[in-house]
């Protein structure tokens, strides 16, 4: 196979109070609360590391004027802006983060020679399938990197829990209603626990949290893949879930979806991660037991995400999509 050629790339920042400001406001935050990394970045920074691992040569942002035919283009970059420019007539696969909802760009496919745009899971392809039709796009998981999400044998686990929050739509009254009566019951059970929230933490904090709770407890509407969550299972940690079961996003009317859709939070699961309840009922009525199974070693996380989504994995079937595009 010829070069990969693969992109990630962001609009340029502007200045927002101050000429100059978009260079200071970054560095201050990052100064403050750490330098973050977004899923996106992530979904890009753990294809290179799988292809790393496959030993297959690729280049990032080549300049577009400088691809040769025949030579394969992925773009993953974050928003449309990644396309700006692009005047090869080499077939791109592109995907995951160019747009929030297909309606967001419907010429897409008109605009530039994509021939795929990818998305991480079944409920999220179904809605981008529908808009540019099956043969235009495909289904492509983000690997995990299993050896920096390994469990730490030597920590202690002295929490019970890891509540994880990243509740999203309607969150005061979600997290009166669901949230806080979850607390009170692992309180009612003396099980103790401590709290992270999406957006707010650095990723060594969590790793840290995740090395010392015996379990997490993961509180989101849905999950295109999660990221979290699999980094938790990754690291063996059992996980019990809220999944809800429909596409929250209020947006979602304006995108002309009027219909409800089916959504998962937990697209990455199976009876060795841990367990799932759908609203405040079904966790009263399963902690119990998912708590008896934790204690008894019944699941088996990691296992699940070393036979799915290592980064090997994932980086051959994104290799199996280009040689799909580039006969």
């Amino acid at each position: 196979m010829d070069k990969i050629h693969l992109y990630f790339i962001s609009q340029p920042a502007t200045d927002r109070f101050l000429p100059g400001d978009r260079h200071i406001i970054p560095a201050l935050r990052e100064f403050i609360k750490g330098k973050k990394v977004s899923g996106i970045e992530k979904v890009f920074i753990n294809l290179c590391k799988g292809l790393d691992q496959l030993k297959v040569d690729y280049d990032i942002n080549l300049p577009f004027n400088k691809i040769q035919p025949n030579e394969p283009v992925v773009v993953l970059g974050n928003g449309r802006y990644a396309l700006q420019g692009y005047d090869q007539p080499n077939p791109i696969i592109a995907g995951i983060g160019l747009m929030t909802h297909p309606a967001d760009w419907p010429t897409l496919f008109t605009d530039f020679p994509v021939v795929k745009y990818l998305q991480h899971s079944t409920w999220t392809n179904s809605i981008y399938s529908r808009y540019y039709g099956e043969d235009h796009t495909d289904l492509w998981s983000a690997g995990i990197d299993t050896d920096k999400w390994s469990p730490d044998p030597h920590t202690t686990k002295k929490y019970d829990f890891l509540i994880y929050d990243k509740i999203m739509w309607d969150k005061e009254q979600t997290r009166e209603d669901l949230k806080l009566p979850i607390v009170k019951k692992l309180s009612q059970l003396g099980l103790s626990y401590t709290e992270i929230s999406y957006g707010s933490y650095k990723e060594t904090d969590y790793f840290e949290l995740l090395q010392q709770s015996k379990a997490i407890l993961f509180l989101c509407e849905h999950e295109s893949q999660g990221f979290a969550c699999c980094e938790a299972l990754a690291a063996n940690v059992p996980v019990f879930a809220w999944n809800q079961g429909q596409w929250l996003d209020p947006n979602r009317f304006a995108w002309g979806e009027t219909k409800p859709v089916l959504a998962t939070s937990i697209p990455f699961f199976d009876d060795r991660c841990g367990m799932q309840f759908k609203d405040l009922a079904g966790f009263e009525e399963n902690i119990v037991l998912f708590w008896e199974r934790v204690t008894n070693n019944d699941f088996s996380p990691r296992k699940y995400i070393l036979e799915n989504l290592t980064l090997k994995k994932s980086a051959q079937k994104m290799l199996d999509i280009i040689n799909s595009v580039y006969k």
